[in-house]
C-alpha cells in the first residue's frame, strides 16, 4: 500500500506553536509529514536556514516524532512535489484574511500541476491570531515569547535577538 505522504511549505522563520499544532495534527492523519523550508530570494529572513532546520529538527526530535521530517527547496512548490512524486500539500488558514491568499496560490499551483492536492487545517482557536512575524515582534523588544513558540527554541529565538 502507498504511503499517503503530506508536504508542509513555509518559511517558519521562526516556527510557531501555531505551526507546530498543524504538524502534530497531520502526523496523525498522514503517514509522513515533510515540513519544507521554502527559500524565497524575494524574502529576507530572519533566521538562516540551517537555523530554521536546526530549530524543526530540534523540536521533533525530542517530542519522538517519527514520522515527521525537514526539508529544504529553493524554488517553485511544484518543482519539488513533481521532483520527489508528491501530490499533497498541508496548508494552514488562521482566520478569512488567509483564504484569498491561499485561494490564488492553489489555483495557480493546480495551473502548474494538475495533480497536486491541497488539504487546509485550522489551527487550534489558541494559535488562530498567531505569526511569525508576531513573534519576531515581541522577541525584538524583548518580550516573553515563551507562550507562542516551542519552548524548545525559545531561547534559540532570545538570543538571535540580543545580538
Amino acid at each position: 500500500m502507498k504511503q499517503k505522504i503530506v508536504v508542509y511549505p513555509g518559511s517558519f522563520d521562526p516556527p510557531t506553536n501555531g505551526h507546530i499544532d498543524l504538524i502534530e495534527r497531520a502526523s496523525r492523519i498522514f503517514d509522513k509529514v515533510i515540513i519544507l523550508i521554502m527559500v524565497n530570494i524575494q524574502k529576507s529572513y530572519t533566521f538562516t536556514v540551517e537555523e530554521r532546520v536546526e530549530m524543526l529538527n530540534n523540536i521533533f526530535k525530542k517530542r519522538k516524532f517519527k514520522n515527521v521530517s525537514v526539508d529544504v527547496y529553493k524554488g517553485l512548490l511544484v518543482d519539488y512535489l513533481k521532483k520527489n512524486k508528491l501530490n499533497i500539500v498541508l496548508r494552514g488558514l488562521r482566520a478569512v484574511s488567509d483564504f484569498e491568499y491561499e485561494f490564488q496560490m492553489v489555483l495557480t499551483n493546480r495551473k502548474m500541476f494538475d495533480r497536486m492536492e491541497t488539504i487546509y487545517l485550522m489551527p487550534d482557536v489558541r494559535w488562530t491570531y498567531l505569526s511569525s512575524s508576531l513573534v519576531k515582534e515581541i522577541a525584538n523588544f524583548g518580550g516573553d515569547i515563551s507562550d507562542f513558540v516551542p519552548s524548545e527554541i525559545v531561547s534559540t529565538i532570545r538570543r538571535k535577538f540580543k545580538q
